[in-house]
């Protein structure tokens, strides 16, 4: 009798990945506007293999903590996990641009794009690539059977959809990949290649999905103009926020020199002092001593309490 062994997979280790961790970006809950709690648990990890090295990308989910509201209990995901790859994918979304980029426009085949990356150090075969060259032409041509139905089931659930949109440029390149997904189901939906940021061929490009027949509750993004003109034209009657990750690493970028220059001062004012005394150099009463030394030896030891586990 022949047993069929399982198909091999490499295990690849990444030690020196950097680690992002991603929080659901929604402050409240949409049905109730109560604030959302932050779960412990991550919902997704995933070491995911970009152009510029290995990320380990994580998400941590947000809970309604509201007991009136109907939906007490459901999770809230972190959906900005989706700029760095697509579900059950372990390579960002700017080799998909780049892959999509070499084979249309340099008119490259898949087993020189799979020498190309991996010269830049992403480790992959031409399989590989073909797979992610569907992907990448599956995401420019926008909602399918599944997605469509996926968007129904959230906007039955939640009584309307929340848009967003994420733009990436693979190194190298001048092209721009926008890439539209829905918050609440955490799909992502469609995607556009752009030679440069345009508001017009934004709008157009959206115009489809404007047509759904769907209540939009809010929309998400960067700072880019482009994309803030594009999805108030669509939908100019919903709120729109900036995206909350996006925000905080343009404030850090500002804040982050200040704060190793402040380091470096405290570190370098701090060496300069003398070391603390290992004795504390206080005054002892003479006959504390005496009457330490006077305790029988079971009651000089530290206690321990047990616990049961």
């Amino acid at each position: 009798m022949i047993v069929k062994l399982p198909r091999h997979r490499p295990q690849r280790k990444f030690s020196n990945a950097k680690q992002i961790i991603l929080e659901c970006s929604l402050i409240e809950c949409v049905h109730c506007g109560a604030e959302l709690e932050l779960r412990r648990p991550r919902h997704m990890r995933k070491t995911v293999q970009t152009m510029d090295g290995a990320v380990f990308v994580a998400g941590k989910s947000k809970e309604c903590i509201n007991p009136s509201c109907t939906h007490f209990g459901k999770h809230y995901y972190a959906t900005g996990v989706l700029k760095y790859s697509l579900p059950y994918s372990t390579y960002g979304l700017d080799v998909l641009a780049f892959i999509g980029w070499e084979h249309e426009h340099e008119h490259q085949q898949l087993v020189e794009i799979q020498s190309s990356l991996n010269q830049r150090g992403v480790e992959i075969n031409e399989s590989n690539v073909g797979k992610l060259y569907r992907q990448f032409l599956a995401l420019l041509g926008g909602t399918i059977a599944h997605t469509q139905e996926k968007l129904a089931a959230t906007a039955i659930e939640h009584g309307g959809l929340i848009w967003a949109i994420d733009a990436l440029q693979p190194e190298g390149h001048g092209t721009l990949l926008y890439v539209l997904y829905e918050v609440l189901s955490g799909t992502a939906v469609s995607g556009i290649q752009l030679p440069q940021a345009q508001a017009q061929r934004l709008i157009e490009w959206l115009q489809p999905y404007k047509e759904l027949p769907y209540k939009v509750l809010a929309t998400l993004s960067d700072g880019e103009k482009s994309i803030i003109a594009a999805m108030n034209s669509i939908w100019p009657t919903a709120p729109h926020q900036r995206c909350q990750a996006h925000f905080l690493s343009n404030l850090s970028g500002s804040v982050l020199p200040l704060d190793t220059k402040l380091r470096q001062q405290l570190k370098a004012d701090l060496d300069g002092m003398p070391k603390v005394s290992e004795y504390s150099e206080r005054p002892q009463d003479p006959g504390s001593e005496q009457q330490q030394d006077s305790l029988p030896f079971f009651q000089k030891l530290p206690i321990c309490h047990e616990t049961q586990s």
